[in-house]
């Protein structure tokens, strides 16, 4: 379902481990990796070497991607390499949309030493801006990734985000053979005193049952044959990365909402703060204006 994946790269450490797994999904996928880097245009690059003017983060990315071409030699991946001028994350947006590409794959946190331009910032602007689907993968040192996945967490709210996000999420765990947990939380911090007994609160449990069965539908129609249905309390963002941990999840699908443009807000900032927790990669996916 995956015929291009972009993969804005920058050399660093956790950079490298996300080429490893993008490598991975486009050999399963039979896809081709993209490998962009963006030569930051908002910093002061150019400088004169010899009595030449020269740009010094362009020249950095001619290195950058002629390591990344090796990696994905040794892998046996089809791949292009490209250097462009911009500032980072509308630049990486704008691409992907003009060259049609399917998925783009980036780190949001590196280790020590870490990404100058793809930190946490740049990939959450580009899971605002994207309306192509985002994987973005936080790297710890405690961490690891695993491909293909076998467990996939898909949150929903019953919002016509989450549900649009839900259909390409389960398409893509049904193409892998996974096991889709669907989940709902009745946020009862945002219900008030005594919610479990006031009628509020049972309506909230219903709509949240609404939810996780309308995914579920979803998931069997497009082949899934494994679903686990979840209905929990408590804070959105802390009940998904519980979770993640308690059913030995690999992967996350949720959807983002809002305007077009810088001031496109995630789905009720859960999505945001699941980016930048998650020990698991996670798929952002836009609903179409």
């Amino acid at each position: 379902m995956y015929d291009s994946i972009l993969l804005p790269f920058d050399g660093s450490e956790g950079a490298a481990e996300v080429l490893h797994h993008a490598g991975e999904i486009a050999h399963w996928a039979d896809a081709t990796i993209n490998v962009l880097y963006v030569a930051d245009s908002t910093r002061d690059s150019v400088t004169v070497v010899e009595g030449q003017t020269v740009d010094a983060l362009k020249q950095e990315g001619e290195d950058i991607v002629e390591e990344a071409a090796k990696t994905l030699d040794t892998l046996g991946v089809p791949y292009e390499t490209d250097i462009v001028q911009g500032n980072p994350a509308p630049t990486i947006v704008d691409y992907a949309e003009r060259y049609d590409q399917d998925l783009v794959v980036m780190p949001t946190h590196g280790r020590e030493g870490i990404s100058r331009y793809l930190i946490g910032s740049v990939s959450e602007k580009v899971v605002r801006l994207s309306s192509v689907p985002v994987l973005t993968v936080r790297m710890q040192p405690d961490e690891t990734l695993a491909f293909p996945y076998d467990n996939i967490l898909v949150p929903t709210d019953g919002s016509d985000a989450a549900t649009y996000a839900a259909e390409h999420v389960v398409e893509f765990a049904a193409s892998l053979d996974a096991t889709v947990h669907v989940l709902s939380v009745v946020d009862d911090t945002a219900l008030g005193v005594d919610v479990r007994s006031a009628g509020s609160g049972k309506d909230s449990e219903a709509a949240a049952t609404d939810a996780v069965e309308t995914v579920v539908s979803a998931a069997e129609t497009h082949g899934v044959t494994n679903t686990v249905s979840h209905v929990e309390h408590g804070t959105p963002a802390e009940v998904i990365l519980d979770s993640i941990e308690a059913n030995d999840i690999h992967a996350v699908g949720m959807g983002t909402t809002g305007r077009r443009g810088t001031d496109r807000i995630l789905l009720g900032s859960v999505t945001e703060k699941t980016v930048r927790s998650a020990p698991v990669p996670v798929m952002t996916v836009a609903e179409p204006e």
